[in-house]
């Protein structure tokens, strides 16, 4: 399977987008949030990191495009 690798542009906004949820996590407490909220987190993370982004692979999985 080959993986599309996020831009620099792609990237910043995973990344700013994973710090407001991590923020919004920490101050409402980390015992408190439920949690089903870290695997968005998680996923936001792991594609500013690495540029791979599971949502768009699990979409395209889904909605196959059609030549």
């Amino acid at each position: 399977m080959k993986f599309n690798q996020a831009g620099p542009a792609i990237r910043l906004l995973f990344l700013n987008m994973s710090l407001i949820l991590w923020l919004g996590i920490w101050l409402t407490g980390f015992d408190t949030v439920h949690w089903v909220l870290y695997i968005p987190t998680a996923f936001i993370s792991f594609a500013a990191i690495t540029g791979i982004c599971p949502g768009l692979i699990i979409s395209n999985m889904i909605f196959k495009k059609k030549d």
